[in-house]
């Protein structure tokens, strides 16, 4: 049995059988995990019952629960079990620990906790899990004792700890990874400061420590390799099912996601503009990347392509581009399986599927277009466009020929 999400205290008490005898039942009162919080579950009276104890599941907390546990299945047996389970609550949860006595864990899962009220999709906070998973298997060694930063209390790291861990971490991972985890880091301790929890920051200067080296732009599909993908995806016998797919990922620009998201209420009545404001992934349906929605116009060619696929009698909820079952497409299927093989069929040289975006938006800036119509039509700022985006030779500044 996984210890981390269920642990069972007790043995059970008389040997039960299939008659009713008339007594009360007697067993095991085991300490479960609820989204990261602690709870008993048991049997009394012939009905299931469970207890919310009020406490993040930490090693601490969890000790405290196994306590409850078995003063459970002792007022059980002795007929003193309180049916209001009052009695079994905690006299002081974790929310009103005072700062020092709050672990690095507990403080994470507090910040997560907090976070979940803001966030709809739980994809996007499995990133502060990581956390704790990397300060539990990076160890403080002393002179009796090895403990892992985790159990350390988030009022009381030390710098040359911090250090050690800096260390362990920049041996792990990438630049760019690490940047992330500090920052992640430094947001966890800096939300404990405003509510109160703990008193200093020590993650902001290793912040503004790691350099992330800058990293080559991707390389936008020609016109002639787009031609190819197309056609490609056309005469596949496999894949033809997602050609439209593709013209309209090539034709916007939008997210991978976004189109994957797309149902027919999403356009208006002759399919000539669109709106994007969600977005499908792992069968999450979320807002878009920046949490802004975006109406387009979109060309004849585009339009009449939607117009022939629109069935006559349109289910709005229905999404635009689906699989061959007739369900929302996996982007993860669409990537490894067919855009890969298309790709590799023409020749291609390799590039996410969401090279596609790229592609739009550097075609359109190397045509003269207006970076701020770019930018409406993409959802991005100015700024971040030329950035990462601007990737053909002509829409760059040339340097003047003086050598003549």
């Amino acid at each position: 049995m996984n210890k981390s999400t269920q642990s069972v205290i007790g043995r059970q008490t008389g040997r039960q059988t299939g008659r009713q005898t008339g007594r009360q039942k007697k067993g095991t009162v085991k300490v479960e995990t609820d989204k990261g919080w602690l709870r008993l579950r048991f049997t009394y009276a012939g009905q299931r019952r469970a207890s919310a104890l009020g406490l993040i599941d930490t090693s601490i907390n969890r000790q405290f629960a196994e306590q409850k546990a078995r003063q459970v299945e002792l007022d059980i047996i002795s007929g003193n079990f309180d049916t209001t389970l009052q009695k079994y609550k905690p006299q002081k949860t974790v929310r009103e620990t005072k700062a020092e006595s709050i672990t690095a864990e507990e403080l994470i899962l507090r910040f997560i906790e907090d976070k979940s009220k803001l966030v709809s999709s739980p994809r996007s906070l499995e990133k502060y899990q990581t956390l704790i998973t990397h300060l539990k298997s990076f160890s403080l060694k002393g002179k009796r004792v090895t403990h892992s930063l985790a159990e350390r209390f988030a009022n009381d790291f030390k710098q040359d700890n911090l250090e050690q861990f800096y260390q362990y971490l920049l041996e792990k991972l990438a630049p760019v990874t690490l940047k992330q985890k500090i920052v992640w880091l430094s947001a966890c301790w800096q939300w404990g400061i405003e509510q109160k929890l703990i008193e200093v920051n020590p993650w902001k200067p290793f912040v503004k420590r790691v350099k992330v080296p800058p990293k080559q732009m991707p390389k936008p599909f020609t016109q002639e390799e787009i031609k190819a993908i197309v056609e490609g995806f056309k005469r596949d016998r496999y894949y033809s099912y997602y050609l439209e797919f593709i013209e309209f990922l090539f034709g916007t620009g939008c997210r991978t996601g976004e189109a994957i998201g797309l149902c027919w209420k999403h356009l208006n009545r002759d399919c000539s503009t669109v709106w994007i404001g969600e977005s499908l992934s792992r069968k999450t349906r979320k807002a878009t990347k920046t949490n802004r929605a975006r109406t387009i116009t979109l060309t004849r060619r585009l339009q009449s392509l939607l117009q022939s696929m629109k069935p006559q009698d349109c289910d709005l909820e229905k999404p635009v581009f689906q699989s061959k079952r007739g369900k929302s497409i996996d982007d993860h299927n669409f990537r490894n399986r067919a855009w890969k093989s298309i790709l590799a069929k023409a020749d291609i040289e390799y590039r996410k599927p969401y090279n596609t975006r790229h592609t739009l938006i550097s075609h359109a800036l190397d045509r003269g277009m207006n970076p701020v119509a770019v930018a409406q039509l993409t959802g991005h700022d100015v700024q971040t466009l030329y950035e990462n985006y601007a990737g053909n030779v002509k829409c760059r500044p040339m340097l003047p020929e003086i050598l003549e």
